[in-house]
């Protein structure tokens, strides 16, 4: 019987972060430097968190034939499972600090922190450090690297410890802390848009639809998936007397991009969608490649359907999405 090292079944953030803790609390168990040396990973460079040995340290009086310092720390960890962290919440952590040496605010998501939240809690944390001359410094960590520092610090060797990170790993997978995103594709109803949709590379959707990640959008159309690419960025927009209003959500946003939106806004027109006066997000790919994943049962999907790739292609790695596109097409679903 395989046995588990951290708890499964729950739905609270607090779960999350209690079995990231309990991993690095195993860590420092197993290996105080091993401990350490993951730690220097996470605090400010230059930081020296382990023991320092001096001899013959000269103080006030006396010198002492040896002295054992180190250097004080404190990480406040935040967690959070979609990424909506809260900065008022973020900025009354920082009264956690007191008179450590390193002060770290870790931040802990199964993704990448957004950039505007990134930008915003930088000012709150250099307005705390000018007003209280404080050194304190923010971190964010997606789950998938807290296993891969764990990993880097550890080595073959360590029967113990690797055990208890595949644990921690295989936790993490099952509870959607690391993201599968990178093998998903999700198929979106396309019919009307198809020919637009391939012409600009992109595929808009209107933003109150929620959707879960995935680095792959396929169009489906007549009984099949017509056209498959892979995701580069996603923005939500709105025109206005200035061109677009726009909040970037993954990628970067250029001006051709932009072009490319007010021209589906256009088009749209003749087919009396409301993408001039209501928001709506857009989906920009590589390139939509033609292929026929075809559809074997009886009528069309309602909404959106998620497919993991490597499933459906028996395979692990994804190759590229022009081959993909060709793979599929000996498929059926």
């Amino acid at each position: 019987m395989h046995i588990h090292y951290f708890q499964r079944y729950h739905s609270k953030e607090n779960v999350d972060t209690a079995n990231a803790m309990l991993l690095l609390s195993r860590l420092y168990s197993y290996s105080s430097t091993k401990f350490f040396s993951f730690l220097s990973k996470i605090l400010p460079e230059n930081a020296e968190v382990e023991l320092v040995f001096n001899l013959q340290e000269k103080s006030k009086d006396s010198i002492p034939d040896a002295t054992i310092t180190q250097s004080s720390f404190k990480v406040v960890v935040e967690t959070k499972l979609h990424g909506d962290f809260g900065l008022i919440q973020l900025e009354n952590h920082l009264q956690s600090f007191k008179n450590e040496d390193y002060k770290v605010l870790l931040t802990l998501d199964p993704n990448v922190i957004n950039v505007h939240t990134k930008e915003m809690l930088d000012e709150k944390v250099n307005a705390y450090n000018s007003q209280n001359n404080s050194n304190v410094v923010h971190r964010h960590i997606t789950f998938e690297e807290l296993v891969d520092v764990v990993r880097e610090v550890i080595d073959e060797r360590d029967y113990e410890m690797l055990e208890v990170l595949e644990d921690y790993k295989e936790y993490c997978y099952t509870s959607g802390l690391i993201p599968n995103d990178w093998k998903r594709m999700r198929v979106q109803l396309a019919s009307t848009t198809l020919a637009i949709n391939k012409e600009l590379n992109l595929y808009y959707d209107n933003v109150g639809r929620g959707y879960s990640g995935h680095d792959y959008l396929g169009l489906y159309s007549q009984k099949a998936v017509r056209a498959i690419g892979k995701i580069t960025a996603i923005v939500t927009a709105l025109p206005n007397r200035d061109g677009l209003e726009t909040i970037l959500e993954k990628g970067k946003l250029t001006e051709e991009m932009k072009e490319r939106i007010l021209k589906a806004i256009e088009d749209s027109k003749k087919y009396g969608y409301a993408l001039a006066s209501e928001k709506h997000r857009f989906f920009f790919v590589d390139k939509f490649y033609d292929t026929f994943f075809e559809k074997e049962t009886p009528y069309a999907p309602r909404g959106s359907r998620m497919f993991d790739l490597t499933e459906v292609l028996g395979m692990e790695k994804l190759p590229k999405t022009s081959e993909i596109s060709a793979l599929l097409k000996s498929k059926k679903w």
